[in-house]
């Protein structure tokens, strides 16, 4: 089974209206009117469900997913999702196959990496020419960048890089962030059990004082880093 995306529609999400097409559209604080859509995709491990946030000639395409027993509503990804839209970005929020078949952990990392790679391909079909921004928190930062130079990610975002096993330094997944091969934007607690990734290289680190790996209560905070941090990226890429 190859990747294959299917139009489920538009869905409501956030204030706005219904558009002259049919299509829920909202604007606020985003740059022009933006599209939310549903869409599945279909991969070996079985269907990915998608909420797409499409804009008009999108600067760049960011895609984030889940930790392993959460969801793509959590308050992080929705101010790393509003923080590429005020920039005019294409955002999808990923729900990976393990998630739509009910599973609770994500399995193999190999099956999981395989379907995520699946995942952006079909999207790059939908968004063809446009830089792909991909991440997610936790166990989906941690796809993001181990799959990052075979997607052909311009950068990663990752937030609360869960870096060791609670009290297990000795079993660091430093090198996964390594692995990534591109500029990484780490965003972490303070007081997060999973520890805190050094900086080097293209990996930059912010930690935000008192936060767990929650990162409960840091919308703003995390807004506003990963905006800078793609603007940055933006103008380098123009």
């Amino acid at each position: 089974m190859g990747s294959e995306l299917a139009e489920y529609g538009p869905i409501r999400g956030d204030s706005g209206r219904w558009g002259e097409a049919g299509a829920w559209e909202f604007a606020g604080r985003v740059r022009g009117w933006v599209t939310l859509r549903r869409v599945e995709i279909s991969t070996e491990a079985g269907p990915a469900r998608v909420d797409l946030d499409e804009a008009a000639g999108p600067p760049v395409l960011l895609v984030l997913t889940h930790g392993s027993g959460g969801g793509v509503d959590s308050a992080d990804l929705l101010a790393a999702r509003q923080a590429g839209l005020n920039l005019g970005a294409g955002v999808a929020r990923v729900v990976q196959p393990y998630q739509v078949r009910g599973a609770v952990a994500p399995g193999s990392a190999a099956r999981q990496d395989a379907a995520w790679l699946e995942i952006i391909a079909a999207l790059r079909q939908r968004f063809p020419g446009v830089p792909l921004v991909q991440g997610g928190r936790s166990n989906g930062a941690r796809v993001a960048c181990r799959t990052a130079q075979a997607a052909g990610a311009r950068a990663v975002l990752a937030l609360a890089f869960p870096l060791h096993p609670p009290g297990r330094p000795d079993r660091s997944r430093a090198a996964e962030l390594h692995e990534a091969g591109t500029d990484v934007l780490v965003i972490n607690g303070s007081s997060d059990p999973f520890g805190v990734p050094e900086p080097a290289g293209a990996i930059r680190v912010v930690v935000l004082p008192g936060a767990t790996h929650a990162l409960a209560r840091q919308d703003g905070a995390i807004q506003r880093t990963v905006q800078e941090w793609l603007a940055g990226l933006l103008a380098g890429i123009r």
